[in-house]
């Protein structure tokens, strides 16, 4: 008696997303997708590029107090120019998904889970040595090409933070500002602004002293 031709079992489809889909996922992914069918996370980012998901965990500590000091300054300012300042928000370009570290919208991203990049006014990477060649020139390419009018660097190595501005020119991003820690950036488009970057950072922890020895004498 012949027996039945093996079937595969089809892929499980998890009621709820969740990261056990990159392991059968085998198609094209688009921001769309992974929007439906991963889950929201405060860990690493997850974004994707060319049909394929990035996983990119979180970078080091200089970087977080970047984050941290910089949007919210950014924030105030912008405000009074009728802008939006986000840190590490789903900006949706064509199929890429994309998560700056600082995005600067048109309209408030509020109740919203993504935006599309044709919001964004301007967006800015922080420097980090595990992806210097994605925030200096990848990331900087692929938004000029989605034609985000600015392009906002910050770069902190050896701790010494430098703010770059860039516009948008006939298809790249020309410098427009630049300072170091100890010297004032200062920009006026999209919105005016100015900051020392070495308030950017926070000092180095001092490193703690050695308790002291017990008295034994007397």
């Amino acid at each position: 008696m012949a027996q039945a031709a093996f079937a595969p079992e089809p892929a499980p489809q998890p009621n709820e997303p969740s990261f056990d889909v990159l392991r059968w996922h085998d198609e094209p992914w688009t921001a769309q997708l992974a929007l439906d069918l991963l889950p929201e996370t405060n860990g690493p980012k997850v974004e994707v590029l060319s049909g394929s998901v990035i996983v990119t965990p979180h970078a080091g500590i200089d970087h977080q107090s970047v984050e941290r000091e910089l949007p919210y300054l950014l924030h105030r300012a912008a405000r009074r120019a009728g802008l939006w300042v986000y840190p590490e928000i789903n900006l949706i370009c064509g199929k890429d998904l994309f998560i700056p570290d600082i995005a600067v919208l048109r309209t408030s991203g509020g109740g919203r889970s993504a935006v599309d990049i044709r919001q964004a006014v301007l967006l800015g990477e922080i420097v980090s040595p595990g992806n210097r060649r994605k925030d200096v020139i990848d990331r900087p390419r692929e938004y000029a090409a989605a034609g985000v009018p600015f392009f906002l660097r910050v770069d902190l190595r050896n701790r010494v933070p430098t703010v770059a501005l860039f516009e948008l020119n006939e298809g790249e991003y020309r410098p427009v500002s630049a300072a170091a820690a100890g010297s004032t950036f200062t920009m006026t488009e999209p919105f005016a602004f100015s900051v020392d970057p070495a308030d950017l950072l926070d000092e180095e922890a001092p490193e703690e002293a050695a308790p002291e020895a017990p008295d034994t004498e007397g």
